[in-house]
């Protein structure tokens, strides 16, 4: 009886390390209204040529781009901590860490 205690115990245990390994951690980023508008009259100023998304590719917030995608910077005196791309219309703020989109401007 006691090494089948152990076993279910040791399922159980790995179990639950393995369902929390598979977990993905979504963030919600909140941008004020205003900063949005700062920062679209940025990107509008730049004026960077927007890009086709990589094949198979969904511009979606929480999706990681690729690395072949070149992303840009705002001026280090905004904190905005952020960079951007523009794809068609739609201009994604990403997390320069991840690279994980966190917002998109439409």
């Amino acid at each position: 009886m006691k090494p089948f205690v152990i076993a279910a115990a040791f399922s159980l245990i790995a179990g639950t390390a393995l369902a929390q390994g598979m977990s993905q951690t979504v963030t919600t980023t909140t941008i004020s209204p205003a900063d949005e508008t700062e920062m679209q009259n940025y990107i509008v100023k730049e004026h960077r040529a927007a890009i086709v998304p990589p094949s198979g590719f969904v511009v979606t917030d929480g999706a990681v781009l690729p690395g072949s995608v070149q992303l840009y910077t705002f001026p280090a005196e905004r904190h905005w901590n952020y960079e951007y791309t523009t794809f068609g219309d739609e201009t994604v703020l990403v997390d320069p860490n991840t690279r994980q989109i966190v917002h998109i401007i439409h």
